[in-house]
């Protein structure tokens, strides 16, 4: 952290067209430099779970290079499974499956709710902006669909139970979980059973602010939520486009799951995004079963963040039981 504030002190803004600290900078020759969510870890055997992890590619480079980690739990070889393919969040322009942040949080709900972890890593704007976020998860959601295909990973072929997926993600991660279920609803992927989604603090905006997003906003200085849309997604129609923005999606119906559970905190920003979520859910008329579950006193992706918080061990066992429900 000491080294990324030191970095972002030394920019010098002349020489940025787009400055998006405390994430990145792109400087005018092209150069992006990102502040955080850099840092690599790799996939091994965690000495404190047992839990098992490994990288496997899903496209090759030419087809974009899309990948993911795979978990599998301690005494993992027997039995099928329980699947759940994980989207990291970032603002779609930092962070990576291999990141110790969601290594280490992958490692500890794996093995809590002794499921099958498929961590996509997907590419981040600005060099692919948005839609290549959804199109490399759909990517690796089409590849776990394969189940016995013969490029198909062991872990997946041999011990993953198809007909209980569940799709979770974070921030940016929990916008591109929610368009995939979405997808899944007009585009079946066969063998494939899709049993719930789990939104945790969903990067969902808007133009015109709801709630006490306007008050957060003045707290803390600035409005990154508005700025970084339209750099991540340049061909945005603008803050109501339904990829940012739920509510103005006449689609919504479409949503093809089960039960759908939408984690927000108390000092988020994007907290009443998620109760809005619920709201234009059930309106819509979709058939999910949708619940919120609102952390207090923390902010936005706490649990990843300050991992040894009071509030972050209590909301794993939540998102565990939510998984174990069905």
């Amino acid at each position: 952290m000491e080294e990324a504030l030191k970095a972002m002190a030394t920019v010098n803004v002349q020489d940025v067209t787009h400055d998006l600290r405390p994430f990145l900078v792109v400087y005018k020759d092209g150069r992006v430099q990102r502040f955080t969510g850099t840092q690599h870890v790799p996939a091994s055997t965690d000495t404190v779970t047992g839990v098992e992890s490994l990288d496997v590619a899903v496209l090759p480079e030419e087809e974009g290079g899309v990948s993911v980690r795979l978990y599998k739990p301690a005494g993992g070889d027997v039995g099928r499974l329980p699947v759940l393919i994980y989207i990291h969040g970032g603002g779609f322009c930092i962070e990576s499956a291999a990141s110790p942040m969601y290594h280490n949080y992958l490692n500890g709900l794996c093995s809590k709710a002794n499921v099958l972890v498929v961590s996509v890593d997907y590419r981040l704007a600005p060099e692919h902006p948005v839609p290549a976020a959804y199109e490399d998860s759909w990517a690796a959601i089409n590849w776990v669909g394969k189940g016995d295909g013969q490029d198909v990973h062991p872990w997946i072929k041999d011990r993953a139970d198809l007909s209980r997926v569940f799709l979770a993600g974070d921030s940016a991660g929990a916008n591109i979980a929610h368009h995939m279920v979405k997808r899944l609803g007009k585009e079946k992927i066969e063998n494939l059973g899709l049993k719930g989604v789990i939104l945790v603090h969903p990067y969902f905006w808007g133009k015109d602010k709801i709630g006490s997003e306007l008050q957060k906003i003045k707290a803390s200085g600035g409005n990154l939520a508005d700025e970084l849309w339209g750099f991540v997604c340049p061909g945005t129609s603008g803050l109501d486009d339904p990829f940012i923005n739920p509510a103005t999606d006449p689609e919504l119906a479409d949503l093809a799951v089960e039960k759908v559970m939408v984690c927000v905190a108390e000092l988020d920003t994007l907290r009443d995004r998620g109760f809005q979520y619920k709201e234009v859910l059930q309106k819509s008329g979709c058939k999910a079963n949708v619940e919120v579950v609102e952390t207090l006193g923390e902010s936005h992706v706490f649990h990843l963040l300050t991992p040894g918080s009071p509030n972050a061990a209590p909301f794993m066992d939540q998102v565990v039981a939510f998984l174990n429900s069905s």
